[in-house]
């Protein structure tokens, strides 16, 4: 089978069956990647484990933090407790809502919750960018919020300083003679 057909058959099976974990499985929230095919996933009762994606999802399926997922449990594992057996989309979700399956521990804080906190985000951010805007006379060329925004990464504020503008206005003095004019 060629990796196309593979890939084709993978994701029409996670899109289009509707299943529900049995009494070992568990759904689990994933809260970040480690690399190597390895998640950290958050329980409803707030435990974190690791887990690993299986073969046939690797370079098909993509999955990102605070996406759900069913989980089959490794016994004899000591760092990956788990595997992942199912990724959960909205569809998904949905349907397991209406057959009362989902956890409660998801419902508080769930997927509505999530999106409408980050809806509240983006409006604060954008009225924030609209004063700094008002504000400053920037070229657009300099401006970093034009940037991509990785949601898998946790975001870093830096701070720049005003020293580079000090030592240049020192150097250009230098270059002038007494009389005002530049040398040469």
């Amino acid at each position: 089978m060629s990796k196309a057909t593979k890939r084709k058959h993978v994701v029409k099976e996670v899109l289009g069956n509707y299943i529900t974990p049995n009494e070992k499985q568990q759904i689990m929230k994933i809260s970040g990647t480690d690399g190597n095919n390895l998640h950290k996933a958050v329980t409803e009762s707030g435990e974190s484990f690791l887990l690993s994606m299986p073969t046939k999802f690797r370079k098909n399926i993509w999955i990102k933090r605070g996406d759900f997922v069913i989980v089959d449990p490794i016994e004899e594992g000591d760092k990956v407790k788990g595997e992942i057996n199912f990724i959960l989309y909205t569809d998904h979700i949905n349907y397991l809502r209406k057959l009362g399956i989902w956890p409660k521990g998801f419902e508080a804080g769930g997927l509505r919750g999530q999106l409408q906190e980050e809806a509240q985000k983006d409006e604060t951010k954008s009225k924030e960018q609209d004063e700094e805007e008002n504000d400053c006379d920037n070229s657009d060329s300099d401006n970093e919020l034009d940037l991509f925004v990785n949601t898998n990464r946790a975001t870093v504020q830096y701070s720049e300083s005003d020293e580079d503008s000090d030592e240049d206005d020192d150097d250009e003095k230098e270059d002038k003679d007494e009389e005002g004019q530049e040398n040469f």
